[in-house]
Order: structure tokens, then C-alpha cells, then sequence
């Protein structure tokens, strides 16, 4: 049984990697959908401005008005770029994520296989060693109804 030992470890070490990493892909989700909700809000914004400034421009109004409505949409188009990169890493962090993740359960999955490989090993050298001792026992036994006969 010691050699089990060893294997015993890893496949623990294993498990306690692959729910790290499954831990460190929940978080990358999460920060992912922010991203995503938070670019949306800001595309959100932008339209509702520029539709604020149709609305003042058919109602007519000052051209200073007019170039601060379109500074500020500028300052949303800066914004949702910045977000827009903001996502594309998310989605990159994400994607390694994903594949640190799947590389920690093969590990896992490995050592399981070998665990079992190794159990099936035993369970065949005991199932031999208990037919050994049966077939001696079975043995002596007829050896020794001959005897008496």
C-alpha cells in the first residue's frame, strides 16, 4: 500500500488545483459579464445623448450648447473605447482561464485513472493470492480424505 501513498497526494494536490482554478474561472466570468454590462451602459448612455441632442437641435439652440453636447459624446466614444479594450482582456483573461482550468482537470483526471489502473492491479493480485490459498486449501483437504480412506 505505500506506493498508493504517493498518488494519493497528488490526486489530492490535483483536486485542490482544479477547484482553484475553478474558483479563478468564476471570478474571471464575473469580472468578464461587468465588463460587458458596463460597455452596454455606456452605449446606452451615448444613445440617449445623441438622441437628447436631435431633440435640442430641432428645438433649436446655441452652437456652444451644441459643441458641449458633442464634447461629451466624444468624452462617451473615449469611454466605451477604454471599455471596449477592457472587455477584449476580460475575454482574453478568460480564455486562458478556461484552458488553465481544463489542463488542471486532465491532471486530476490522469491521476484518477491512474488510481483506478493501480486498484485494478491489486484487486487482481489479491482476487490470484485468495484463489492460490483456496486451490492449497482444496488441496490438502482431498489429500487428506484420501488419506483416511
Amino acid at each position: 500500500m505505500p506506493s498508493q501513498l504517493p498518488l494519493d497526494t497528488l490526486i489530492g494536490l490535483a483536486k485542490e488545483s482544479t477547484d482553484e482554478a475553478a474558483r479563478l474561472l468564476g471570478r474571471l466570468t464575473a469580472e468578464r459579464s461587468n465588463a460587458e454590462r458596463q460597455l452596454a451602459m455606456l452605449r446606452d448612455y451615448r444613445q440617449d445623448y445623441l438622441e437628447r441632442l436631435q431633440q435640442a437641435m430641432t428645438r433649436g439652440m446655441s452652437a456652444s450648447d451644441c459643441h458641449n453636447y458633442q464634447r461629451f459624446i466624444g468624452t462617451l466614444d473615449d469611454a466605451i473605447g477604454q471599455q471596449q479594450d477592457v472587455l477584449r482582456q476580460a475575454d482574453e483573461n478568460l480564455a486562458k482561464g478556461r484552458l488553465y482550468w481544463q489542463q488542471e482537470k486532465r491532471k486530476l483526471n490522469s491521476y484518477d485513472a491512474l488510481a483506478q489502473r493501480e486498484a485494478r492491479a491489486q484487486a487482481l493480485v489479491e482476487s490470484r493470492r485468495e484463489q492460490r490459498l483456496n486451490d492449497e486449501y482444496s488441496a490438502r483437504l482431498v489429500q487428506r480424505q484420501a488419506g483416511l480412506h
